[in-house]
């Protein structure tokens, strides 16, 4: 090789290898995003069924609670009617409840009867229920029995106690579905991270060999046009890359949801289709790309949702009106806002409650308000935080207020949210609905403040 030959290789050697290691860090970073939206999307179908849960309990108490109620200890005849009433409930095709009394002894259990009058205290999952139970209720996933199929399933139980009587009431919802839909994205990851890592690969290694092989035909009076072709080329394949990455980026956010699982189907239908020489295969696979489409909505809802950056960079004060410039852009309903400066005043898990009360109150506002016009305001009292959303909307009824009065959060699941929210830092939530529109007020106590008592004098007269 010429003197000129091996100073375009040293070139071109790490112009080859720039475009590799760029090309699979590209690579790793989306793989890693993609990965937390899988983790944050089966998160979130784990918490659902985590509330799913809890109502099923909660009813089932509904049910059981007159007799519980005005029932004492030694009961035998109400704790009989108590029985009848659980062995009669369940849900879905594989949905019951299940009673232990506090020894490990089995109650009532309507799909295995085998269970009841024996003692299973000496099972892991059981006495773990137990133990939920007694403390005030919780949590439990274990593998078990699935009633429809008579297989061992993945399974998330929920248990509560009936002290009275030394009870645990508990109940369970399989989830064998979430897993597979979670399995189904990994691989999908990974079949799509493989595919463009080869396309990259395949445009960017002929392209970077036909620099090398043009630069040994030049000669050096056709040096300036060579040197400008280069820069093109490099050029295209850095701008090829960008556009591989946007589009990689794209599709591992934009390509997951919860109708995994139905892809996968009409997926394996096509692979049948296919090797049976079917026509319809083409119409089978277009028919899986049609719903790999509607993921968009659900994924763009979770990652928007997951957390508010502003939150973290600027503060609660910022956060807040960033979220009410795009409630206005977004609805054209005027929002008046006013707000003292928080500024390291709040804990990070408080900010965020506020936050979510506001987002949860405005949501509410844009779908059933008909309001043209809000007024949010974020004080410090002698009390503590206040933040007041009113709005001049139709208000909304309950069953229990059909004329639009006073309601309590518990009267919807968003306000129990933003309820529970507040209660966790042993604050308050007021709600008044009238005809003439809807007034929110949040409370966070004094004691939540970070800051001396001398600093958050000065934020109240602020």
């Amino acid at each position: 090789m010429t003197f000129r030959q091996q100073i375009l290789a040293l070139t071109t050697i790490p112009l080859l290898l720039a475009i590799l290691a760029i090309t699979t860090l590209v690579t790793w970073q989306s793989s890693q995003l993609s990965k937390d939206g899988i983790q944050t999307f089966e998160q979130s179908m784990l918490s659902a069924k985590q509330a799913e849960l809890k109502n099923y309990i909660e009813l089932a108490l509904t049910a059981i609670g007159p007799i519980y109620e005005n029932a004492g200890p030694d009961d035998e005849i109400a704790k009989e009617q108590v029985k009848k009433i659980l062995n009669r409930l369940s849900f879905g095709e594989d949905g019951y409840f299940y009673v232990y009394h506090y020894d490990g002894t089995n109650v009532v259990h309507p799909r295995q009867p085998f269970r009841v009058g024996n003692n299973w205290a000496a099972h892991p999952d059981v006495a773990a229920l137990l133990n939920y139970a007694k403390n005030g209720g919780g949590f439990h996933r274990y593998i078990w029995e699935k009633p429809s199929s008579s297989e061992v399933s993945d399974k998330m139980g929920y248990a509560v106690g009936l002290d009275k009587w030394q009870w645990m009431i508990g109940t369970g919802a399989y989830i064998d579905d979430i897993l597979a839909q979670t399995e189904a994205a990994n691989q999908s990851l990974s079949n799509t991270i493989n595919q463009t890592f080869l396309l990259v690969a395949l445009i960017t290694v002929p392209a970077v060999f036909s620099v090398f092989g043009t630069g040994i035909i030049m000669n050096l009076r056709e040096r300036r046009l060579a040197d400008s072709k280069l820069k093109e080329l490099t050029q295209r394949i850095m701008n090829t890359q960008e556009e591989e990455r946007s589009r990689i980026a794209r599709e591992l956010h934009d390509g997951i949801s919860q109708n995994m699982v139905g892809v996968r189907y009409v997926l394996d239908l096509a692979e049948r289709q296919v090797r049976e020489g079917k026509d319809t295969a083409l119409a089978t696979i277009e028919r899986g790309a049609g719903a790999l489409n509607t993921a968009i909505k659900e994924v763009r809802r979770i990652s928007h949702d997951l957390r508010p950056g502003q939150l973290d960079d600027l503060g609660l004060s910022a956060a807040l009106e960033s979220l009410i410039n795009n409630f206005e852009e977004r609805t054209e309903i005027d929002v008046d806002f006013e707000s003292v400066a928080f500024k390291n005043v709040l804990p990070f898990d408080a900010k965020t409650a506020i936050y979510r009360v506001a987002q949860e109150a405005l949501s509410n506002i844009e779908r059933h308000s008909a309001a043209d016009h809000v007024k949010l305001q974020l004080k410090s009292t002698n009390a503590g935080l206040e933040m007041v959303i009113i709005d001049n909307g139709r208000g909304f009824l309950t069953k229990q207020n059909p004329k639009h009065k006073t309601v309590g959060p518990s009267d919807g699941l968003g306000l129990r949210n933003m309820q529970e929210r507040m209660e966790h830092f042993n604050g308050s939530l007021d709600v008044l609905s009238t005809p003439k529109g809807t007034r929110l007020v949040a409370r966070l106590p004094r004691s939540i403040y970070l800051t001396s008592s001398k600093e958050t004098t000065e934020l109240q007269g602020a």
